[in-house]
């Protein structure tokens, strides 16, 4: 035990600051009264006028704190982080055809950015080709349009992929996109071994918050255990899961709801791994998450740093994690895109800037700055520019990336931290009450406690008890006019010329003894993912296999929650 504070110096501490209260902050008062009657952060906790060692009186540096790279992680996981390398500069892209996003690619890879991240159209997050009519008027509109191998080997043409580490962000057909990534690096000569990203594959966060998905929860945990266990067999530098609290946070949650329901999420990851059969440590280290960084600069840093803390005790007592790589939270960190305002777009510079800012004292592994432009298009090339500008700024000039953990230690942000982590078991504890987190899903209970609170945060503008620039307060009227990027209806009859041109060419006879091996498969206890990546090699399409599984497996449908 190594304890900050004993007893006596807090006492005097509380006894000053009795002093100091009654005398000189009486009178101070008297003549001019705060700004407001209540401080709260952005997830409306109180904040208190000032902050003492009294706040923080059973910290314990070698229990709750740590040195960086070791147990229990809550001021970094590296012994040296920025200082040894920095975070990777991931933005998000994806638009239009393969082609027009390889060329956003190579643009990006040109002016420093670091490592990939796809985003893709809503057809394929919901397991569509671009031909389908369920497809219509959304072919290339928020993201890029993957069918096929095809599609994958234009994306990623001219990018070695055992140099660059990509991220994708997909969720029911993650098996499939993994798999054509894959045989693109095949095709390089690139060993599996050398492959380094991240596949989403968060699907319990759908269910929660983002409503993107295919299958029910139980077929779509076992196909999320089914590339696990290959990945850590075959892929052993791939990220198999990105557990996400981003699309809970940009739902409505509080900071510590974010974090409750994202490290219950990992939990039910975790646990379904073990229950097939998986040693822990085999998987575990390759768990990666993916955390929102909003406005309330404080208390965002205190999220990422109790939650280091607290996946590293969830698995080293929860699950006996033996490896100290198990017990790691290593995450990706994206800005608030439910920040940004369509008014003043320009603001949204300064919002990402600050929001950035915390992701990086917070310790995050990578980060994707949003541009300004985003609540009103996908971003164009002027745009995306000052958002990875915004992170090299951070990186090579304002010196925050020379000292680790350099909030570490304030009264402040360690009692902002104690309070989110607390929170955060409370909730934590119910879940495993209602019976873990699917049970908890099925009941509707993290969906309910978002809902009120984004309601109760909704109350709060209104009511102008919280307020947002040019929104709420500081309106200018409709001046500020931007460029932004539009994608032309011609891009979906190219798309869909292409994919025809692919399906023409395969051997249907091929596709028909795919797809039905992989119904077989999903009928029965075989690992998939050999059978997709096969299924992808001869350019099966992603409907047609996501197709085969919705006829054994069936499809969701929400439930109503009272």
């Amino acid at each position: 035990m190594s304890r900050l504070y004993d007893a006596e110096a807090i006492r005097r501490v509380l006894a000053t600051k009795e002093k100091w209260t009654v005398e000189e902050l009486a009178r101070t008062l008297a003549a001019a009264p705060e700004r407001q009657k209540q401080f709260t952060t952005l997830s409306d906790a109180p904040m208190e006028r000032v902050y003492t060692p009294a706040d923080v009186a059973d910290l314990d540096y070698e229990r709750d704190l740590g040195m960086p790279g070791q147990y229990p992680f809550t001021r970094g996981i590296q012994p040296t982080m920025y200082r040894g390398r920095l975070w990777t500069m991931r933005q998000f892209a994806g638009f239009g055809t393969p082609a027009d996003t390889n060329r956003r690619y190579h643009y990006l890879l040109k002016n420093g950015q670091t490592g990939l991240s796809v985003a893709f159209h809503y057809p394929t997050l919901m397991g569509y080709d671009s031909d389908s009519v369920r497809s219509k008027g959304e072919v290339g509109k928020c993201g890029v349009a993957i069918d096929t191998l095809r599609d994958m080997e234009i994306l990623f043409d001219g990018i070695p992929l055992d140099k660059v580490t990509t991220s994708m962000t997909i969720n029911p057909p993650a098996s499939i996109l993994l798999a054509m990534y894959l045989v693109v690096a095949e095709k390089q000569g690139v060993p599996w071994s050398k492959v380094g990203g991240t596949c989403q594959n968060d699907i319990l966060k759908e269910y929660i918050a983002q409503k993107s998905w295919i299958y029910p929860p139980e077929p779509s945990m076992r196909l999320i255990t089914d590339m696990i266990a290959f990945a850590t067999e075959h892929a052993p530098l791939w990220n198999t899961i990105s557990i996400s609290g981003y699309h809970i946070r940009e739902a409505g949650s509080t900071a510590a709801q974010e974090l409750a329901f994202t490290l219950a999420d990992g939990i039910g990851y975790v646990q379904a791994c073990v229950n097939a059969g998986m040693d822990v440590d085999s998987f575990a280290g390759r768990l990666s998450y993916f955390f929102n960084a909003h406005n309330d600069f404080f208390e965002e840093i205190a999220k990422y740093r109790a939650a280091r803390r607290m996946w590293a005790k969830i698995m080293r007592e929860r699950f006996r994690a033996k490896k100290p790589r198990s017990w790691m939270c290593r995450f990706h960190t994206q800005t608030a895109g439910c920040s940004l305002t369509a008014q003043q777009p320009y603001n949204n510079v300064v919002r990402t800037t600050i929001q950035a800012l915390a992701a990086v004292l917070g310790g995050t592994q990578s980060l994707h700055t949003n541009s300004l432009d985003e609540t009103l298009a996908l971003p164009t090339e002027a745009a995306v520019t000052i958002a990875l500008r915004t992170q090299q700024i951070i990186a090579e000039e304002s010196g925050v990336a020379n000292t680790i953990d350099p909030l570490g230690g304030s009264y402040c942000v360690e009692a902002m931290t104690n309070r989110i982590e607390a929170e955060a078991w409370a909730y934590i504890n119910k879940i495993d009450e209602l019976g873990g987190i699917i049970k908890a899903i099925e009941a509707g209970f993290p969906q309910r406690e978002i809902a009120d609170a984004a309601y109760k945060y909704q109350r709060q503008l209104e009511t102008h008890e919280k307020e947002v620039v040019a929104v709420t307060k500081y309106q200018m009227g409709d001046g500020q006019r931007i460029p932004t990027l539009y994608i032309e209806e011609e891009t979906e009859r190219r798309k869909i010329a292409d994919l025809t041109k692919v399906k023409a060419s395969r051997d249907p006879a091929a596709v028909r003894r795919h797809v039905e091996a992989l119904k077989r498969a999903a009928a029965s206890k075989e690992n998939t993912m050999p059978l997709i990546i096969a299924a992808v090699r001869d350019y099966v399409s992603l409907q047609e296999i996501c197709d085969a599984f919705r006829s054994v497996f069936g499809e969701y449908q929400d439930p109503a929650y009272i």
